[in-house]
């Protein structure tokens, strides 16, 4: 990843990068991998995520079809 510090313009170089690392999901990673996460729970967030994914794929093919 990289950012461009244009006329050291610092805090406009922290906020892309922080725009760019929340995209990115970085933040959310480092919440998760902070605490164990046993792997029952590991099998619910990752079926949740599952079904948004499923969930905004039919929404999107209903909205084209």
């Amino acid at each position: 990843m990289k950012v461009i510090v244009e006329n050291n313009q610092i805090e406009k170089a922290i906020r892309e990068l922080k725009k760019k690392l929340t995209k990115e999901g970085f933040f959310s990673e480092i919440k998760r991998r902070r605490f164990y996460e046993k792997p029952s729970m590991q099998r619910k967030r990752k079926q949740a995520k599952a079904a948004k994914r499923r969930k905004k794929k039919e929404k999107k093919k209903k909205l084209l079809g």
